[in-house]
């Protein structure tokens, strides 16, 4: 005689395997579903379904462990904030918490997995990620030890001349080269197409606006299905410039730019250096720029085009136009991330 209903005999192991399988939509736009109101139900990153996933094998395991008469996701969810703090608490042999970040990850993959809504009075709040406690890019790490400065100088050059992703540049094709002659030609091909399809029109857009936030820039570096699925173009800069041209020009369209990227190169860190470097191409004196806006309550005059740091950048005041480029060329929409992140030194 068959069983009523099977699902309740898989273990939790399956049931959180199956939900995440059917929330995923790689290829499809965030931006509309965010639109239609249905991101929450679906995960577009296939990075994003693999880390989702990984903490929240941390999560059954322990729930396994501690509450082995919970045989369901449903029976589980009770559950959710006590593992959370029970991360938030824990310590290594170091006697060192985890991270922020790694708590946030765990959080929102576990806000996932069960639809926990942002307004939820219940929903677990997780530490707040503070800029002075970002170790990974700042400071030298176990894990640099074992990458040679020397031996990877042409890539770290490379990389802080055009600000790629990891991603991006493992994939990097002669073919990602462009000039901004070709985005102009492509630019007219793309306007004269009388039914353009929806992909063509977003490839448009994607190169008008590179041309309209960089018209002082003659190449660009194509970024190909970049974090979210994502393109862009942005500027190669930089005393390298010329040297990461004629790399990318030597390399046959369809062959790789780099065979081979070093799994310890801190890539981030090289992000880092080409947002600062751009910011110091683009921005003008903060005394400079003018104060244009007057607030409606004191009647006082300000800069709208200044950003104002926060939390431990307290006090420093930056030119919000330069910040824009920067978040343009980087692949962000915020200049918050940015200033947070990225910008050093200055």
């Amino acid at each position: 005689m068959g069983r009523k209903n099977k699902s309740y005999y898989k273990d939790l192991h399956q049931q959180a395997y199956d939900v995440f399988n059917a929330m995923l939509s790689f290829g499809e736009s965030k931006k509309k579903a965010v639109e239609e109101e249905t991101d929450k139900k679906k995960i577009f990153s296939f990075n994003t379904y693999k880390t989702y996933w990984k903490h929240t094998k941390y999560f059954i395991k322990w729930v396994q462990q501690t509450h082995p008469e919970c045989t369901t996701l449903k029976s589980a969810r009770k559950y959710v904030n006590e593992w959370l703090e029970h991360r938030s608490e824990q310590t290594d042999k170091n006697g060192k918490h985890l991270s922020a970040w790694t708590i946030q990850t765990e959080a929102a993959a576990l806000n996932k997995l069960y639809g926990i809504d942002k307004a939820d009075v219940d929903r677990f709040q997780p530490p707040k990620r503070k800029r002075q406690d970002i170790k990974r890019s700042r400071v030298a790490t176990e894990r640099d030890r074992h990458f040679s400065i020397t031996n990877n100088d042409e890539l770290i050059r490379f990389c802080r001349g055009t600000g790629v992703r990891r991603n991006v540049l493992e994939r990097l094709e002669g073919r990602d080269l462009w000039t901004k002659s070709d985005m102009e030609n492509e630019v007219e091909r793309l306007k004269q197409l009388e039914n353009p399809s929806e992909k063509e029109i977003s490839y448009l857009n994607t190169l008008a606006d590179a041309l309209s936030v960089f018209p002082d820039q003659d190449y660009f570096v194509h970024h190909r299905k970049d974090k979210g699925g994502r393109y862009r173009f942005a500027p190669i800069i930089g005393e390298n410039k010329q040297k990461i041209i004629d790399r990318m020009k030597k390399t046959p369209p369809n062959a790789k730019v780099w065979q081979y990227v070093n799994s310890n190169a801190d890539i981030h860190s090289y992000r880092a250096d080409y947002a600062t470097e751009m910011y110091r191409m683009y921005a003008r004196k903060v005394e400079d720029i003018p104060y244009d806006k007057v607030n409606h309550g004191s009647g006082k005059a300000y800069q709208s085009e200044v950003y104002a740091c926060r939390k431990d950048e307290k006090g420093k005041r930056l030119d919000k136009i330069a910040m824009i480029k920067c978040s343009k060329a980087l692949g962000h929409n915020r200049i918050a991330v940015v200033a947070d992140n990225y910008i050093r030194g200055l």
